[in-house]
């Protein structure tokens, strides 16, 4: 449950700020998004602690859904956490909240600060999927939603012409 939670809050959080963001105070969704990635930060911290440091092995599979199933193949989205994954759950989870919260500050006088927290909660989820993979299709999904955050995350300011060079 503790492995889903990381992965998954930060999408919800994204999809919260990303849908209905911009019905609500800007502040609503910044401290949203950031809260989450505090916490999660805080989870990933908790796994890392009490598994990696006490001489524990861990080595789970926690299987979210089935993608396909079809005869002779099935494509489960499966998160497998090791002791490299609980490594990689607090760097990325403590780098993505304190970008969050730096970014509460540097975008205070954006109007489009609401999408991107989104934008960053995304990336978060994907690398966070990227690195829980058990197969080489969530993998993928991983890698590509990682391209594609980046992209939105880098062409954020699409109005500038630098930004708009850059993003291509």
């Amino acid at each position: 449950m503790i492995y889903s939670a990381i992965v998954f809050l930060p999408i919800l959080g994204s999809l919260f700020a990303g849908l209905f963001g911009r019905y609500f105070n800007p502040k609503i969704s910044e401290y949203l998004t950031t809260g989450i990635l505090i916490f999660i930060a805080i989870l990933s911290w908790v796994v890392l602690l009490g598994s990696g440091f006490q001489g524990d092995v861990i080595n789970e599979k926690v299987n979210v859904l089935t993608w396909i199933d079809i005869t002779g193949f099935s494509a489960n989205w499966v998160i497998r956490v090791d002791a490299l994954t609980s490594v990689m759950f607090v760097v990325v989870n403590t780098v993505s909240a304190v970008v969050h919260l730096y970014s509460i500050g540097y975008m205070h006088s954006d109007p489009h600060r609401v999408r991107f927290f989104a934008y960053l909660s995304f990336f978060t989820f994907t690398m966070l999927a990227l690195i829980t993979a058990d197969n080489f299709l969530q993998m993928f999904f991983g890698w590509e939603g990682v391209g594609i955050a980046s992209y939105l995350l880098i062409g954020f300011w699409y109005k500038k012409q630098s930004a708009g060079a850059a993003a291509m």
